[in-house]
């Protein structure tokens, strides 16, 4: 039986003993276990064997070859890694041999990497950056790279952007990137969300969560056109951007609206309000992170497929719709998540720790919530999930749509600030009356204000 040990006491010998092991063996399994079980080469190794396996049958035979001779750095045979390359066929070994090429760090393979930009694969293309990028601040390299960043691929242009603009465009926040402005903590304001959003600096806010007014199907939201509608959605969503920390979330709740036909002799339209949405969220700076699905009781939605029961045909099925979705957006970074956590200091960062019995899948099994003043009310624990999930204690909580102000209840009760805004006067004051009535925002005074008194506190 052949283990790691026994390959690893053979490769110290140096005298081709390996490349006997593999030659004896006669099924492919046992030979990629040898060659995934190489580790790091001595001084003495015999790669010979190694050259001959580029011509194997199977591809990862081949795959495995080529990721050992890159191992062997400025030793490897680079005309024997472009010759299998012109002849492969497999992209994932045609990949691993820029790979294997760019790992060696030597300038003579520089035009080689070059070539390497103009393939139709992307993946090969950012292996070639990725070679050439040692070569620090080399003027040759420096001219080949910074064109790509017209490249038609999303990731070849996202590595290109990171090397070499980032840092020409970047902004210096003017707070640290834990705090937010004293005027926006606790403060719910009575407005139109554009209007109130004039008077908020960039870089305030560490979480939005929110579910947009559904299209025409309340009082509160009818717009002229569905188009309308989520343009009216891009702009908000547009200056939520601006007003977000770098590299922070969003959440938005939406889900397929059904506008009721007009009479028996039209249909109804039915509206996918999340799928639309997203490509103005992305196209102004949003990036898709996750999908969480929040399933409801069949028994609390609308009943759908009462008609179908009826007759059974084909066609006229409906499911009964028990989902909403939560799409997650983080504002595009070149930073990594870390960057983002090392901000805070540690006693922030222990206390804010998720508890046991965190949800660990996509699908949150949640009961919707009812209320007579508002239609359309946020459960507790959807909102108690979200914050715990993407914000830390002490950071700014925002709803474009306040609505009833279960998110800041929750924020407040999660010990996180909250700014909120609303423009139906009746949400408004039933905030102001439940925070007599039950202490709602309790602890830190909140204010209530009106556009001409947030203009004025803003400034």
């Amino acid at each position: 039986m052949i283990t790691k040990e026994y390959i690893r006491e053979l490769k110290h010998r140096g005298n081709g003993d390996i490349s006997s092991l593999v030659s004896n063996q006669h099924d492919v399994g046992s030979i990629n276990f040898i060659l995934e079980n190489l580790g790091q080469l001595p001084e003495n190794f015999n790669p010979d064997f190694l050259y001959s396996l580029l011509n194997h049958q199977h591809a990862q035979v081949r795959l495995n070859a080529v990721k050992n001779i890159g191992k062997l750095n400025e030793k490897s045979d680079v005309n024997s890694l472009i010759g299998l390359y012109k002849r492969e066929i497999d992209t994932t070994v045609k990949r691993e041999i820029v790979s294997s090429i760019g790992r060696q760090r030597q300038s003579t393979n520089k035009s080689l990497l070059f070539g390497f930009l103009e393939d139709d694969d992307p993946k090969i293309v950012c292996q070639a950056i990725r070679g050439l990028l040692v070569f620090e601040s080399n003027k040759e390299v420096e001219e080949h790279l910074r064109p790509l960043i017209n490249h038609p691929n999303e990731m070849v242009r996202t590595v290109i952007y990171k090397e070499y603009f980032a840092k020409e465009n970047q902004k210096q926040s003017v707070l640290p990137h834990t705090e937010t402005y004293d005027f926006l903590k606790n403060t719910v304001v009575n407005a139109d969300v554009l209007e109130a959003l004039k008077s908020v600096p960039d870089e305030s806010v560490h979480l939005t969560f929110t579910s947009p007014p559904y299209y025409n199907a309340r009082d509160y939201s009818i717009y002229p056109s569905y188009q309308a509608y989520l343009e009216f959605l891009e702009t908000v969503f547009k200056e939520t951007h601006r007003i977000t920390k770098e590299g922070r979330f969003l959440i938005v709740n939406t889900s397929p609206i059904i506008i009721p036909r007009v009479s028996r002799s039209h249909s109804s339209k039915r509206y996918g309000i999340p799928f639309d949405l997203h490509p103005y969220l992305v196209k102004n700076g949003w990036e898709f992170i996750d999908d969480i699905v929040w399933l409801k009781p069949e028994a609390s939605v609308k009943n759908r497929v009462g008609g179908f029961m009826q007759h059974r045909k084909p066609l006229g099925y409906k499911p009964n719709s028990v989902t909403e979705y939560l799409m997650v957006y983080r504002k595009s970074t070149e930073k990594l998540l870390d960057w983002n956590i090392r901000n805070y200091d540690c006693k922030t960062v222990e206390e804010s720790k998720v508890a046991d019995g965190y949800e660990t899948n996509n699908v949150w099994k949640i009961d919707p919530c009812f209320d007579k003043v508002h239609s359309a009310i946020f459960p507790v624990e959807l909102c108690k999930r979200v914050i715990q999930y993407y914000s830390y204690k002490g950071d700014l909580v925002f709803d474009p749509f306040g609505g009833s102000g279960t998110v800041g209840k929750t924020a407040k009760a999660l010990e996180r600030l909250f700014f909120l805004t609303e423009q139906e006067p009746k949400y408004f004051e039933y905030m102001q009356s439940k925070q007599k009535a039950q202490s709602v925002f309790k602890e830190r005074a909140t204010r209530f204000l009106t556009l001409e008194q947030f203009k004025k506190i803003a400034k």
